[in-house]
């Protein structure tokens, strides 16, 4: 067996992704509703520390701050659950 062999099969990846996203999704709302009217560089430190200790070797990308852009403006839906 070759070491590139050894991964997880398609309905754990599947698990993987979908319990990312949803700590994603909770950073996000918690962001929302604590950091009303913040500027956007404080909501992403906020889900960057959130995030940061829930993934093995975590490297934020485009879309935290993106999430951080849109909690600053006030563009999350308000009835927006996890």
């Amino acid at each position: 067996m070759e070491l590139q062999d050894i991964k997880w099969n398609e309905q754990a990846r599947e698990k993987i992704l979908l319990d990312a996203d949803k700590a994603l999704q909770e950073a996000v709302l918690e962001a929302a509703s604590s950091l009303s009217g913040s500027g956007k560089d404080k909501v992403y430190e906020f889900l960057f520390e959130k995030l940061k200790g829930q993934f093995v070797d975590f490297q934020p990308g485009p879309d935290l701050t993106k999430y951080a852009e849109a909690v600053a403006a006030g563009e999350l839906d308000s009835g927006a659950t996890a």
